[in-house]
């Protein structure tokens, strides 16, 4: 909690909603909304995060940290991000057919009891894609996808989380005027809190079923679904428990986290954006990675972004760097400082922030390649005879020494903190300091 009193966690420049008329989306973004404002909670400590779906929009509205993934993986995105840091406030948004989707994930977010309160939008259908039926569809309805009637008997999502331990589960409707209550309970429970919250889908599954608040409710009784708070408890909440316990066996005390030492200063005052762009295999990831950490040992904020296909090891691979004296609210990059292109996989990836380098930016490029015409000033690299797993920290070596954004010994110190490969990337590393380029 904060001491500073928010007005609203919504940001209304992006008004309106784009949901149907009649769609309970925006009640319940709403509801969340004065939740949070009643709870006061840092929006820097708050990480809203959502998948693919009609509530998947929902995420651009708040003024928070936002993540948005793929269609029903939301709930692992919101765990790892709860078990890297638990002193974050973490809120699924999620529909029913991403529960569907992600009903493993579901299964065991509640079984481990993971500090994360997921926000259920169950409009009983996938109503962004046509309305086809989904896990909780009540049997005897019709979709388009069951135009006779649905056989299958629905999912009761509270009663799949209760039985694998979740701490507060609770179900409720979008017409329920308690529903800002309902979750502040559910969100200033420490474990795996869920609230499965019942709407109308105007567009698809209550126009066919001809569905409207008494029906609703009446569905409700009819499958003996229960609402409000169902099961409020405390256990111990992994994420925390998990570390203690292992803080401890390491002699530590718990809550003490070893970070990355500054050792040397830079020379930036506005932030630097990078795009590392080469193939699959060639260890782009690894040295973005190690120059991030780099400069991070120089005062400096560093995030990362990786780009590469499924296939892993073939295709091309993107690392986008920004380090920076601030910190860094956005981590995308609409237009770089510098690009790097090592390989063909990674030319044509890069060739959208390659045309919008000025004659202020740096383009460096394997000879190799085939000629670019840019405003930038470019340096071509002879690689011949190096391994191509090397590429990457050579010219990452060679554009810090010639750029100078911080000392070249912060990055030595965060490749030799990596015992496991130091003698490799050192050999890079030294190669880059003697590289013949033009």
């Amino acid at each position: 909690m904060t001491s500073i009193k928010h007005t609203t966690y919504l940001d209304k420049s992006q008004f309106p909603y784009p949901f149907c008329p009649g769609c309970g989306h925006g009640k319940i973004i709403d509801s969340l909304d004065k939740a949070l404002v009643h709870l006061s909670i840092d929006p820097h400590k708050l990480v809203i995060v959502t998948d693919i779906g009609c509530a998947g929009l929902s995420d651009r509205y708040f003024l928070t940290n936002t993540f948005h993934g793929l269609h029903g993986r939301s709930i692992t995105y919101a765990t790892g991000i709860k078990l890297a840091n638990p002193e974050l406030e973490v809120i699924v948004i999620i529909g029913d057919g991403g529960c569907g989707i992600g009903g493993h994930h579901l299964l065991n977010a509640a079984r481990r009891n993971i500090g994360i309160t997921t926000i259920v939008f169950n409009n009983l259908n996938y109503g962004m894609t046509g309305g086809e039926h989904s896990v909780t569809t009540p049997s005897g309805s019709q979709t388009v996808t069951t135009p006779f009637e649905q056989l299958e008997y629905p999912m009761d999502i509270c009663g799949t989380v209760i039985t694998n331990g979740a701490a507060f589960v609770a179900r409720s409707t979008t017409f329920d005027l308690a529903l800002p209550d309902l979750l502040t309970s559910a969100i200033t429970n420490d474990g795996f809190s869920l609230v499965d919250i019942w709407e109308l889908c105007t567009a698809h599954f209550a126009s066919i079923n001809r569905l409207n608040k008494k029906k609703l409710h009446q569905t409700l009784e009819r499958f003996s679904l229960p609402t409000g708070i169902l099961k409020n408890n405390l256990r111990h909440e992994f994420s925390k428990a998990y570390r203690k316990v292992h803080q401890e066996e390491l002699g530590k005390k718990p809550g003490i986290v070893e970070g990355i030492p500054t050792q040397y200063p830079h020379n930036i005052s506005n932030p630097v954006r990078i795009v590392l762009a080469g193939s699959a295999g060639a260890k782009i990831g690894s040295a973005a990675s190690l120059f991030a950490q780099a400069a991070i040992r120089s005062g400096l904020y560093a995030s990362q972004r990786n780009d590469y296909p499924v296939t892993v090891k073939s295709g091309h691979s993107i690392s986008e760097i920004i380090i920076s004296p601030q910190e860094i609210r956005y981590t995308g990059i609409e237009k770089p400082d510098l690009v790097i292109t090592l390989f063909p996989e990674g030319l044509g990836k890069s060739k959208t922030w390659t045309n919008k380098l000025t004659n202020a930016d740096w383009l460096y490029i394997t000879s190799d390649l085939q000629e670019i015409k840019t405003k930038a000033l470019k340096i071509t690299i002879n690689f011949s005879g190096h391994k191509k797993e090397h590429r990457a920290i050579i010219a990452l070596t060679l554009a810090l020494s010639q750029l100078e954004y911080f000392p070249l010994e912060a990055f030595r110190e965060a490749i030799i903190s990596r015992p496991q490969y130091a003698q490799d990337n050192l050999f890079a590393f030294e190669t880059g300091l003697s590289l013949d380029q033009t």
